[in-house]
């Protein structure tokens, strides 16, 4: 776990990457609790990190314009998270 490495400037890919990681060193039961904890709670934050990235990939998706043919014509701004 790199805690030093701030959580809302992580791309998708790396804290999926480090949920990942977390979730393996949860599962494997090898951790005491306090470390436990610690990491139960980095890797909630990723969660939410990793939902708010997918979230914003979908309104940028869903803000596609189309034209009469229902070609893609550009996109409508918005505020990525």
């Amino acid at each position: 776990m790199d805690a030093a490495v701030a959580i809302d400037e992580m791309s998708f890919e790396d804290a999926l990457k480090e949920l990942e990681r977390i979730v393996a060193r949860l599962e494997s039961g090898d951790e005491p609790l306090d470390n436990s904890i610690a990491l139960y709670e980095r890797g909630s934050q990723l969660r939410q990190r990793c939902a708010d990235r997918l979230d914003a990939a979908q309104a940028r998706i869903e803000a596609i314009r189309l034209d009469s043919d229902g070609r893609p014509v550009g996109t409508t701004s918005f505020a990525a998270g």
